[in-house]
């Protein structure tokens, strides 16, 4: 199984990033994909998740109101649209899937944010 993000980058305070995951590589049904982040000197921490059936969402206090996460049931993808960006949003974003029971971490990608 293989997970892979993208879209990170440096951005502007204020500013806005669409981060993309795509998991592959096997049959099992895929029952909810996740996003977390890692800052410097910081624990990794849940930014946002999504089942895959029903669609139920939930966000950590820090981005409720400014980030959105989507999933596409077909294609095993979910986006993570990040508004109202600011400094503390700095970190590696990883996507993670969750397939018949198990977990599956992507790299990650870095995301920046500039004051």
């Amino acid at each position: 199984v293989q997970v892979v993000e993208s879209g990170g980058g440096l951005v502007q305070a204020g500013g806005s990033l669409r981060l993309s995951c795509v998991a592959s590589g096997t049959t099992f049904k895929l029952t909810d994909m996740a996003w977390y982040r890692q800052a410097p000197g910081r624990e990794r921490e849940q930014v946002a998740s999504i089942r895959i059936s029903g669609g139920t969402r939930t966000y950590a206090d820090s981005v409720k109101g400014r980030f959105t996460i989507s999933r596409d049931n077909v294609k095993n993808t979910s986006d993570l649209q990040m508004n109202s960006l600011n400094v503390n949003d700095t970190g590696v974003y990883y996507c993670r899937g969750r397939f018949n029971g198990m977990e599956y971490w992507g790299k990650g990608t870095l995301v920046t944010v500039s004051s």
